[in-house]
């Protein structure tokens, strides 16, 4: 199983930045698909941005223009660069990694242990 271990998490203000990381025990290479997902409390885990192997990335509407994902394959590294915070923003961020190519945010993936964002001012 991937080990992911995430960090850069923490207290931001709104309109600040942020920028998680998640390193992985493996080489990143070999990892179909990355990304990240977050939980909000008393809601679900939700998709945030995603990148292929190849490094297509994507994320979703409600972060558009503020997030970016990307990843360090010297590093074995994933991050999310985040712009603009919101106080919508706050959860608890989770990387994921789709190990055996069924798809990214199943029990077959690898997770991080999540990391607390807290946008407020």
């Amino acid at each position: 199983q991937v080990q992911l271990v995430e960090s850069g998490g923490g207290l931001a203000q709104p309109g600040g930045s942020l920028r998680l990381s998640c390193v992985t025990s493996e080489n990143i290479t070999n990892i179909y698909a990355m990304g990240w997902y977050r939980q909000a409390p008393g809601k679900t885990r939700d998709l945030v941005a995603l990148i292929s192997r190849a490094g297509r990335a994507n994320v979703v509407d409600s972060v558009k223009d503020r997030f970016t994902i990307s990843r360090d394959n010297f590093r074995n590294a994933l991050y999310l660069q985040m712009n603009n915070l919101k106080p919508e923003d706050t959860a608890v961020y989770y990387c994921n990694a789709d190990v055996k190519g069924y798809g990214l945010g199943t029990p077959d993936g690898s997770w991080g242990q999540g990391i607390h964002v807290t946008v407020s001012s």
